[in-house]
């Protein structure tokens, strides 16, 4: 009787397992097309850039081989090709070169849209605290075993579909409520059910609420906060971006101004020295000078020939500066426009006040103002990350409603009329043993506070000398004006003497040269030290974190277009 038992119950166990073999081979069928279909969705949005070999092939060819410069040696004694038209002149003003450089500088325009990006990230973190409406939806069939009366094992399946709406509202304080309305379908073949299929619906309001780690308004708003740090550091970056590329426009103006002078000396120089050949020539023809005297003089105008090629080519240097700087359409640094300075330099002796300019530095400078708004993070970072040594401690509470009925309209029926109400409170506790991650965190934003204390300390130190600096360099500038102008007085009369001299065959053409020469100089140190007093003011300006000029700088982010070329 024993082994007929054990038999029956065996074959009643197969008949039981056999159909979840089909079911599971069916589920399989069925789910299958959704995965293909899930597959194609996904498939059907294209990147619009991809990876093309083709075009990595001869990226990879040039980083691996390097070419040769082919210089073709030019023809013996051929002229210089004259072009169709000479080229252009453009006479500017520096007013109108801080003006294009603001408009046009790529490096600048690259800087003014980092403050568009700090703003959107703070945005971003703005929206933290929206609320999102969610949705779900359940299908599935089950099969379940279970014991029956008479000791036998027999199977109940289901089939149900349930969908749940609901609102996520998370709280400034570190929680979240959320409302949900549920709704259900169910049939099955389980004995002693009364409706099949039966309906149910729940409607749930539930808040969680952080008690220790993550609790609290200070402690959510963090990330905004941070965020808001970020932004205006951009905005300061970008501030002594502005500043930084207005003092570069000044400074190479004032030297594309000192090398077109430059020339312009050196070419004077060049007429004076034809003109002491022709005194020498005119003497020698007299009889009254030996013929050395001409050659002399035409050793001096080759000497200031080769200073004019000298000059000219330092002079297109800094107008390729100038042009590099501005960025003006149609005059990039390929084009032959040469630019004519308008603006004159204009010294005039300042009285400089040290500690007032050192006071300007300290309010003005943006890198320090930039260390205090990092300063401002790490103290936020501190708290932060002490806060993160908590424990988690999660208290919640939900209240629900349900119903159920044969049809949906009864189960919303019992639903509204509250007859099944629910309340649940939890208090969910995690405490890290040893909790080293944290520890470490905190430890490391607190050392990262120090450090940036120690450079702040050291950077208004530096800042006080670049100040100082300064102005002790105007001061030399002003002294190497007035001595530069004495000497170039000078120096005319005793070329002028030199050349009377050499009218009555005292002194001779190389004497003549020579008192020339340093005129020359004389004029060019004059003019540098010009130039010089000028950009003194400019790196003064720059130190204490201001411009030159009455006029004051206004400066705006820069958006860009938000499609994804």
């Amino acid at each position: 009787m024993n082994d007929e038992r054990t038999n029956v119950r065996r074959e009643e166990c197969q008949q039981v397992h056999r159909p979840r073999v089909s079911l599971v081979g069916s589920c399989l069928f069925a789910f299958l097309p959704l995965c293909l279909l899930s597959i194609t969705i996904g498939g059907c949005h294209k990147p619009s850039v991809g990876y093309d070999k083709a075009q990595m092939a001869p990226i990879r060819e040039k980083m691996h081989e390097i070419q040769p410069l082919k210089l073709e040696p030019a023809e013996p004694n051929q002229a210089a090709v004259e072009p169709n038209a000479p080229p252009a002149t453009m006479d500017l003003s520096l007013e109108q070169c801080r003006m294009l450089a603001l408009e046009n500088n790529l490096s600048l325009k690259a800087s003014l849209i980092s403050p568009t990006v700090a703003a959107a990230r703070l945005s971003q973190e703005e929206a933290k605290f929206q609320s999102a409406f969610y949705a779900n939806l359940n299908a599935g069939k089950t099969d379940n075993p279970s014991i029956s009366f008479s000791d036998q094992v027999t199977g109940s399946q289901s089939d149900y579909l349930r969908g749940a709406t609901g609102v996520e509202v998370p709280l400034r304080t570190g929680g979240t409520v959320r409302f949900e309305l549920s709704d259900g379908r169910t049939k099955t073949d389980a004995i002693g059910t009364q409706f099949n299929p039966y309906y149910g619906s729940d409607l749930s309001v539930s808040i969680s609420q952080p008690l220790l780690q993550n609790a609290g308004r200070w402690v959510s708003t963090y990330s905004i906060r941070i965020a808001a740090y970020d932004r205006d550091i951009a905005d300061a970056r970008a501030r002594l971006d502005v500043i930084t590329l207005l003092a570069a426009v000044d400074r190479v103006y004032w030297r594309l101004y000192a090398a077109r002078r430059d020339v312009e000396l050196r070419q004077q120089q060049y007429e004076l020295s034809q003109a002491q050949r022709d005194r020498a020539r005119r003497l020698v023809e007299g009889g009254q000078r030996a013929e050395i005297e001409v050659i002399r003089a035409e050793a001096g105008m080759a000497q200031q020939l080769e200073a004019i090629i000298i000059a000219e080519n330092s002079l297109r240097d800094r107008e390729r500066e100038l042009k590099r700087v501005l960025n003006k359409a149609g005059l990039d640094v390929q084009t032959s426009t040469i630019l004519v300075p308008k603006t004159e330099p204009d010294p005039v002796h300042y009285n400089l006040d040290r500690s007032r300019f050192v006071q300007v530095a300290m309010d003005s400078r943006m890198e320090l103002l930039e260390l205090q708004l990092q300063l401002l993070q790490g103290e936020n970072n501190v708290e932060f990350y002490r806060n993160q040594t908590l424990p988690v401690a999660v208290l919640g509470y939900t209240y629900n409603i349900s119903g159920m009925g044969a049809a949906q309209n009864d189960s919303f029926d019992m639903l509204l009329d509250s007859d099944f109400t629910d309340h649940q409170v939890s208090l969910q506790m995690r405490v890290p043993i040893g909790n080293q991650v944290a520890k470490q965190r905190l430890l490391q934003a607190i050392y990262s506070r120090r450090q940036l204390l120690a450079t702040r300390a050291n950077r208004q130190d530096v800042i006080k000398a670049e100040v100082l600096n300064a102005v002790d360099q105007v001061e030399a500038n002003w002294q190497r004006i007035l001595a530069a102008r004495q000497n170039t007085i000078v120096n005319a009369r005793l070329y002028e003497a030199e050349k009377r001299q050499f009218e009555v065959g005292v002194s001779t053409s190389t004497d003549v040269l020579d008192a020339q020469f340093n005129f020359a100089n004389a004029q060019s140190a004059e003019i540098t030290a010009l130039v010089e007093y000028q950009i003194s003011l400019v790196d003064l300006a720059y130190a204490t974190g201001t411009v030159l000029g009455a006029a004051r700088i206004q400066w705006e982010p820069i958006v860009p277009p938000a499609d994804a070329g």
